[in-house]
């Protein structure tokens, strides 16, 4: 995990200080550092850190992150997808299971994936549930703790 957040703060900082034009170039950057990334790692940490590209005239464009403004308004709409599908959550061990409305657990299951929460591997939705898969030694508690400074009506 470390490594990942070690290369997501990389990635952050040459976007920042550089006008890189492709994954190719950022590739080349990020291996000049010591990271040992492949194309599609790189392609979706991109996706995570919803890395854009905007024009910079005739001569092509480059990678841009989002500013401030977009992240709170796409965190506000994730927030509101979770809470739309949203029944209730157990745990067990590192497991959580979330119960949805039918046909909410794929936005329910994005929503969980896309909150920042480093503590969710991942998920696996269904129709109206949702696996969630959390770091080992995670509990659910904190889980609850983390989506609570984000929903803080949330309901167990």
């Amino acid at each position: 995990m470390k490594e990942r957040q070690n290369r997501l703060k990389a990635i952050k900082r040459i976007i920042k200080g550089n006008r890189v034009a492709s994954q190719e170039e950022l590739l080349g950057l990020l291996i000049a550092e010591g990271f040992s990334v492949t194309q599609a790692t790189l392609s979706r940490d991109l996706k995570l850190l919803k890395v854009g590209k905007v024009s910079e005239g005739q001569t092509g464009y480059y990678y841009t992150l989002p500013g401030d403004e977009d992240r709170r308004e796409s965190e506000k709409s994730y927030v509101q997808d979770f809470q739309r599908g949203y029944v209730s959550i157990e745990f067990s061990n590192n497991v959580g299971v979330v119960r949805t409305l039918t046909g909410h657990a794929n936005s329910v299951a994005l929503a969980l994936d896309n909150l920042g929460m480093e503590e969710i591997l991942g998920t696996i939705a269904g129709d109206d549930t949702v696996l969630m898969v959390m770091r080992g030694g995670v509990a659910g508690s904190i889980i609850i703790d983390k989506l609570r400074e984000k929903i803080p009506d949330l309901e167990e």
